[in-house]
């Protein structure tokens, strides 16, 4: 007995296996929307995307994820390391070249904290909420250059 089915009802079907045997992670949607959810940066401003100076993947890593991590881009490199208290964070940053640069820690659900680089390059937030986090490093006044890291989860 042959049955009739259209292309549509194949696809409908292959969709429904997908959701069902491979569904999307819990939250990919929400941190995709947060990762690109730029609005307040300046649109003047040459935005670049750094990359994570490693090979393993940071998207979903949660408790593996190291002290130290390193986000380089063209002729600046971001390091930042991570110490936990609690359902908080310190992180401790060092921006090369250094100046006094602005830097933005970016928290899904929980906003923003906003300091600057001191001249040698290094920056302290400390009470960072934990979660999905995303830095902005907004090179000084002589540029009009903005930086954003991948986002990780802290």
């Amino acid at each position: 007995m042959r049955t009739n089915h259209t292309d549509d009802d194949l696809m409908a079907e292959v969709a429904r296996l997908v959701n069902e045997l491979d569904p999307l992670p819990p939250g990919l949607v929400e941190r995709t929307q947060f990762a690109v959810a730029l609005d307040d940066i300046d649109r003047h401003v040459e935005l670049e995307v750094a990359q994570w100076a490693d090979n393993r993947p940071l998207a979903g890593v949660r408790g593996g994820m190291p002290g130290t991590i390193t986000f380089f881009v063209g002729d600046l490199t971001v390091m930042v390391n991570v110490t936990r208290t609690g359902e908080r964070q310190r992180i401790d940053g060092w921006l090369v070249p250094a100046g006094a640069h602005g830097v933005e820690v970016r928290v899904a659900d929980h906003g923003s904290a906003v300091t600057t680089a001191d001249e040698g390059g290094r920056f302290v937030l400390t009470e960072v909420p934990r979660g999905t986090t995303q830095l902005l490093v907004r090179m000084n006044a002589e540029q009009s250059r903005t930086v954003v890291t991948p986002t990780v989860d802290l």
